[in-house]
């Protein structure tokens, strides 16, 4: 039987993990957006280091946990979010400006709200962390 949405399943576990206060948790399956998600949250200084493990079959993540992250889902269905629109979105999902991150799957990659709003594009909401 097939899974219906790894990414939410990924932050789901991920968000759990980081509530029991462990420091490391194991994802699995994993996928290309669960890897550029993660390096998303690492660059902003989310998550530490993880490391993939091929196991032939569909892969496994070991993220190490720093204790920063108050939520991560993904969002369902993928809304379109255009540059004029960005800030609305940003308002709505996000609990403040100050803080958070609304990852995005652009034509330039998967990347944060802010990132994208720098090179002026937009994209597909993927999910978002704070």
């Amino acid at each position: 039987m097939s899974k219906g949405n790894i990414l939410a399943d990924a932050l789901k576990t991920i968000s759990n993990a980081e509530r029991s206060g462990k420091k490391q948790v194991l994802i699995r399956p994993c996928s290309k957006i669960i890897i550029k998600f993660l390096q998303v949250m690492q660059n902003n200084g989310y998550v530490d280091k993880f490391t993939f493990i091929d196991d032939n079959r569909s892969g496994k993540i070991i993220v190490n946990l720093l204790g920063r992250i108050n939520k991560c889902r993904a969002i369902s269905p993928r809304y379109d979010i255009k540059i004029k629109d960005s800030e609305k979105w940003v308002s709505n999902i996000l609990p403040s400006r100050q803080f958070g991150i609304i990852v995005l799957s652009t034509s330039y990659g998967i990347m944060g709200h802010k990132e994208a709003f720098v090179k002026k594009t937009g994209g597909k909401i993927l999910g978002f962390f704070y």
